[in-house]
């Protein structure tokens, strides 16, 4: 019986290794899609135009404010209540559940990274403002030292953003999506080796993460001695 259940641990890691490289991809893509609208968020933020200020705080609250999980099933399941919509070029993506997930995972991550981002932005020094200014910088030069500045103080929050949307990729599978969660509850339906298909899973997950944290923690200590000078 020993051989049997090794021939299925290794039956297991060949199929989920598959999922992890499709949960690797999603939150690859979510998070770079998440950054660059988290940017454009920032930046209404820090503009202060009236509506669009109201707009941006009213996403963050929603998508800070509600489960990730409710997120995935409005996105996915929201738009076939419209007829209008699903008459519309945007029903050609908005019905692939993978084109969803993203938009779960990414507004989700943009929501949380837009408020990590403004809070970095105004811990900067004001005597870095004035230091760009008194060295004659323009607009465009002050901005750079100042985000520089403010993306070395990001980076350990943000590193357990990167973390969180890892770990959300998980709900993916409640909207048909065949990752590395997607891949163990098929397995553990087929063969109710429940214990065993969840751990080799969670152990995946646990890599991951342990892989994720060891790349920020050495980006901080890099950040730091250039920050310090050392």
């Amino acid at each position: 019986m020993e051989w049997l259940s090794s021939l299925n641990e290794n039956l297991y890691l060949g199929t989920l290794s598959i999922g992890l490289v499709e949960t690797l991809k999603l939150a690859l893509v979510s998070l770079l899609c998440g950054a660059l609208f988290a940017v454009v968020l920032t930046l209404i933020l820090e503009l202060k135009i009236f509506l669009l200020e109201w707009l941006a705080k009213g996403f963050i609250l929603f998508f800070t404010g509600t489960p990730l999980l409710v997120q995935f099933f409005l996105i996915y399941f929201g738009p076939g209540q419209f007829s209008w919509l699903q008459e519309s070029w945007a029903w050609e993506y908005l019905r692939q559940p993978y084109v969803c997930a993203v938009l779960a995972l990414a507004m989700n991550t943009s929501a949380y990274s837009a408020l990590l981002f403004k809070g970095a932005i105004e811990a900067v020094p004001s005597s870095d403002w004035q230091a760009c200014k008194a060295l004659g910088m323009n607009t465009r030069q002050t901005l750079s030292v100042v985000i520089s500045r403010a993306a070395r103080q990001v980076l350990p929050a943000y590193s357990n953003e990167v973390i969180m949307v890892v770990k959300g990729t998980s709900l993916a599978s409640t909207i048909t999506i065949m990752d590395l969660m997607g891949y163990a509850q098929r397995i553990n339906a087929q063969t109710y080796d429940t214990l065993v298909v969840f751990s080799v899973a969670g152990g995946f997950y646990l890599m991951i993460t342990a892989v994720l944290t060891l790349i920020f923690r050495l980006l901080e200590k890099k950040a730091l001695r250039f920050q310090t000078g050392g």
